[in-house]
């Protein structure tokens, strides 16, 4: 059974730091491209990054770029998204998803206010 789980979030300043993690179990993760999505209040979903198998190329939103890192740790069966500089539109439920299937965490909550 594919699981992913999303742990890192919480209540920060703006200009603060997070280090969302998203542990993944039920398949070969070193197969398969990961992506961070994040869902606002009242919003859509939103593609906030992506990371490919083998070399672990990376992308970004634009809205991002420049402030989140994503990464990946094979061995531990983690994704990472490093988040800084949080701006309070940041504020979102952070979800990892297992890219071009249906399995998706249950999300971790980012909320950025002063």
């Amino acid at each position: 059974e594919v699981q992913l789980l999303e742990s890192g979030g919480g209540l920060v300043q703006p200009g603060g730091s997070l280090r969302l993690s998203c542990v993944a179990s039920g398949f070969t993760f070193s197969n398969y491209h990961m992506s961070w999505v994040r869902q606002a209040p009242g919003k859509g979903l939103e593609w906030v990054s992506s990371i490919v198998t083998g070399a672990g190329s990376t992308r970004y939103a634009d809205s991002v770029k420049g402030r989140f890192t994503i990464s990946r740790d094979n061995a531990k069966n983690t994704v990472y998204l490093q988040i800084n500089s949080l701006k309070l539109e940041d504020t979102a439920l952070y979800y990892c998803n297992l890219v071009g299937t249906g399995y998706w965490g249950q999300g971790t909550q980012v909320t950025v206010s002063s």
